[in-house]
């Protein structure tokens, strides 16, 4: 996904290096932004994390989308003639039922919502409906912007672009109903990628790095960072497209589930204050 350029970016300091590679054109561009950073440092709490649980994860996947519901993964994944829908066993990581998506689309973030589940596509402008019970295809919506993340509040589907906008969609039509910036310190976070909507809050993935975002969904605001670094250090890589992506809430038992871009694993991890 969105390839051609490679970002790094230390939000636990002060500098941001954003490095673009295009036509063998190295353009690099280097933003500081001391003081917004260093006072949100102070002001923002950052959690470390624990591995409660590693499972089997299909390093092949290249994930864009994870949910668990009723006792089971469901993973949406990316790539033109790779991307696909799943149903998969927690414990064993084996797939129960499965969907191809067509060569011409680039699969993106899936949310379930009752009895559908709602794939994105990534510069198509369609959003898919799946029966969640058989993956059959029940109607689809246009998108006016790229897809990436999504994610469920209990009335709207929150849609993430790669900018720091989240927009909040009507589950009927898929039509926005309202947006929001997402900064921390004063200063808009983009590559805002794989969602989840977990005790009132947003999380989302920033694409290419080892940190999620936990958002305010009203103001936008950055309540707190969650650093996995070192987390990818702990399972095999399958390529060099191999992040950070995938967040995944049982709100029933309360346990929280990350992987990333063709990881050999997920893991189930607690968090703990830094």
């Amino acid at each position: 996904m969105r390839s051609g350029y490679t970002i790094t970016w230390d939000i636990r300091g002060i500098v941001l290096r954003i490095i673009l590679k295009r036509s063998g054109l190295l353009l690099f561009l280097l933003a500081c932004f001391m003081s917004p950073l260093s006072q949100a440092q102070e002001q923002v709490a950052r959690y470390g994390y624990s591995i409660l649980n590693t499972y089997p994860h299909n390093i092949n996947s290249f994930t864009q989308g994870l949910v668990y519901r009723e006792g089971y993964l469901f993973e949406g994944t990316g790539k033109n003639g790779q991307s696909s829908l799943s149903k998969i066993n927690l414990e064993d990581g084996e797939v129960l039922m499965s969907k191809s998506m067509s060569q011409r689309y680039f699969g993106e973030g899936i949310e379930i919502v009752d009895d559908k589940i709602y794939q994105l596509t990534w510069q198509s402008h369609l959003v898919f409906v799946h029966d969640k019970a058989t993956f059959e295809s029940i109607g689809s919506h246009y998108n006016a912007v790229e897809g990436w993340g999504l994610a469920y509040d209990g009335s709207h589907l929150i849609l993430s672009d790669g900018t720091a906008t989240l927009q909040f969609m009507d589950p009927e039509t898929f039509a926005p109903v309202r947006k929001v910036e997402v900064k921390l310190a004063g200063n808009a976070i983009n590559q805002l990628n794989e969602l989840e909507y977990i005790n009132g809050e947003v999380w989302a993935n920033v694409w290419q790095t080892d940190f999620i975002l936990r958002i305010d969904p009203q103001s936008g605001e950055v309540n707190s960072i969650v650093d996995l670094t070192g987390l990818s250090e702990r399972t095999q890589l399958g390529s060099s497209e191999a992040v950070l992506n995938g967040i995944a809430w049982d709100a029933e038992a309360e346990r929280l589930f990350v992987t990333g871009k063709h990881w050999a694993h997920l893991f189930e991890i607690e968090l703990v204050g830094l």
